[in-house]
């Protein structure tokens, strides 16, 4: 890939996840683009981050993209190293002001599945890697970003198994469960960025990706997407200095932002 070539999918994901982040904020970073975004975002607007790492590496200087949340590079002279878990007690203690997520379901309030796929508990036609930390980011931290690939089948009006709880039945319904944070703030796939309904917590659109239509992001959604009032924003995307600074600086060698050749 040279220079100028146009930005490519993975690039243009990575950019608008780091747009989430705003400056002076806690970052809870797990593998993958959302430390490609946390790094990119301390490059660019958000030079004043503090990145914590899923394994409980602090805040280490750069030294080049980590492979995993248990790469050295996540530790490289941060203040402090810490288990995982003392990284969950941060979230429980409010000192995580975001997180990111995948999920393999998401449905209209933002209850994410990762167990399995099917109605049957014990004979699922597909079982999945199960919580992991997703259900702790969910349940702990101030704000959620989930991030993955819609289509109908990932986006049912309702989740096979709620594995990390969103806004649970909507309206008020997850501070009544005790969660604590604001649960899921956006949600972020090829088709554009959605945010939810203060009152109804019900998932809205927020920008559309250049090119899409809510028409075609309603066909890749498998319940009755909200609408915001007025025409729907595009989503603002990388300028060339940006996409520059993501290939040189960030991720030079396209660990996590490259596409599988032929």
């Amino acid at each position: 890939m040279t220079d100028n070539a146009p930005a490519n999918p993975l690039e243009i994901l990575a950019y608008i996840i780091s747009a989430q982040i705003r400056d002076h904020t806690i970052v809870y970073v797990g593998t993958g683009l959302p430390m490609v975004a946390g790094i990119l975002a301390r490059f660019t607007h958000a030079p004043n981050i503090t990145m914590v790492y899923e394994s409980g590496g602090q805040d280490p200087i750069h030294g080049g993209m980590p492979w995993s949340v248990g790469g050295p590079f996540t530790w490289r002279k941060s203040p402090t190293i810490m288990e995982m878990a003392y990284s969950f007690g941060q979230c429980y203690n409010g000192y995580v002001d975001i997180a990111f997520l995948g999920f393999a379901q998401v449905d209209m309030y933002g209850n994410v599945n990762t167990h399995m796929i099917g109605d049957n508990f014990l004979l699922p036609k597909a079982r999945l890697t199960g919580s992991g930390g997703n259900n702790d980011l969910t349940s702990l931290a101030e704000n959620m970003v989930l991030v993955g690939l819609q289509t109908p089948e990932k986006f049912p009006e309702k989740v096979d198994f709620i594995t990390s709880v969103g806004h649970l039945r909507g309206g008020n319904t997850r501070k009544e469960a005790g969660l604590l944070g604001n649960g899921p703030v956006a949600v972020i796939s090829q088709c554009g960025v959605f945010n939810f309904e203060p009152v109804t917590k019900r998932m809205r659109v927020k920008t559309l990706h250049p090119g899409m239509t809510f028409e075609v992001a309603q066909m890749c959604t498998g319940f009755e997407l909200l609408k915001p009032e007025g025409e729907i924003p595009l989503t603002p995307m990388p300028s060339p200095e940006i996409i520059e600074i993501l290939r040189k600086k960030v991720d030079p060698a396209g660990v996590f932002t490259s596409l599988p050749s032929a």
